[in-house]
């Protein structure tokens, strides 16, 4: 793949016009290949009627293609030393706007409303701070926004890690949340040559189509989140033995062996071996039996 010099000689041109040295402790690496932002457009789908909410946007690369093709875009930034040269390379355009803030902490729902409230469609399209990378994305997930699709590029591990399936080493709490919210599709690989400064890990591109409603239907959403991160923790014990010391503190082993009994689930699988569809089914029985034993 041939790094596109113009954007990463701008890149270096923004950084050394402004002094700025990039902070590793933010996770900061700037793509500079026209190709891979190519792929991400094509991925975001956005039209003059989509609204983006960008995080971390750096320098601006993503952001120059999502003013052009967005009806509004809002972009989040973190390091305060590049909230001032973004505002002055998007000055021209008012519907890019340049919002100080940590994505992690901000009212993401009031943003949306305030900057994006006209947009009659809503997507995340951003090149995701490596430090941050799975919080984020179940922030977004969690909080339910109005969004259409998420479209990231992230570590290549965690994007394998959305893409796995049960019984891998791979798969994990966060397969099963991704899932259960949204359709994950893999766009591409990243490598790490193309980014200014290079990162020691390679990357990826996915989209999350968000559901409208969740892949299966459970009867105590934060029971079966619960019971996904029990199964999970310890990932050397049987499900039985972890959801016991997990969820109910060491007791009541021999109703969480009933239950999951009654669902066809061998007490001694493990967690990673579950499917969100068993985990789902798992999770309602326990929740019938609450009243009982929890």
């Amino acid at each position: 793949m041939i790094v596109e010099s113009g954007i990463a000689e701008k890149t270096r041109r923004l950084l050394a016009e402004h002094g700025l040295r990039l902070k590793k402790s933010l996770g900061q690496h700037f793509l500079t290949d026209r190709h891979i932002l190519d792929k991400m457009m094509r991925a975001a789908g956005l039209d003059g009627e989509a609204g983006v909410l960008e995080i971390g946007p750096g320098i601006g690369a993503l952001t120059e293609r999502l003013a052009q093709e967005a009806k509004k875009v809002a972009a989040v930034e973190l390091d305060d030393r590049l909230v001032p040269v973004l505002a002055e390379l998007f000055s021209d355009r008012p519907h890019v706007k340049i919002i100080h803030g940590d994505a992690m902490e901000l009212d993401l729902h009031r943003l949306i409303r305030e900057h994006l409230g006209d947009c009659s469609r809503i997507s995340v399209v951003a090149n995701l701070p490596y430090y941050v990378t799975s919080p984020i994305l179940m922030r977004l997930l969690e909080e339910r926004l109005p969004l259409e699709r998420i479209v990231v590029m992230i570590q290549k591990e965690v994007a394998e890690r959305l893409m796995a399936l049960p019984s891998t080493k791979a798969y994990g709490a966060i397969t099963v949340a991704a899932r259960y919210y949204t359709e994950v599709e893999w766009v591409t690989r990243v490598p790490a040559h193309v980014f200014v400064p290079r990162p020691q890990v390679d990357s990826a591109v996915i989209r999350l189509n968000v559901r409208r409603r969740p892949a299966v239907e459970v009867t105590n959403e934060p029971l079966f989140f619960r019971v996904v991160r029990a199964a999970f923790n310890q990932r050397r014990k049987t499900l039985s033995n972890a959801l016991t010391s997990g969820l109910f503190k060491g007791e009541r082993k021999e109703s969480v062996i009933r239950c999951l009994e009654e669902v066809g689930i061998d007490p001694n699988r493990r967690g990673e071996t579950l499917s969100l569809e068993e985990f789902a089914k798992l999770t309602n029985r326990l929740d019938e039996r609450a009243k009982s034993f929890i």
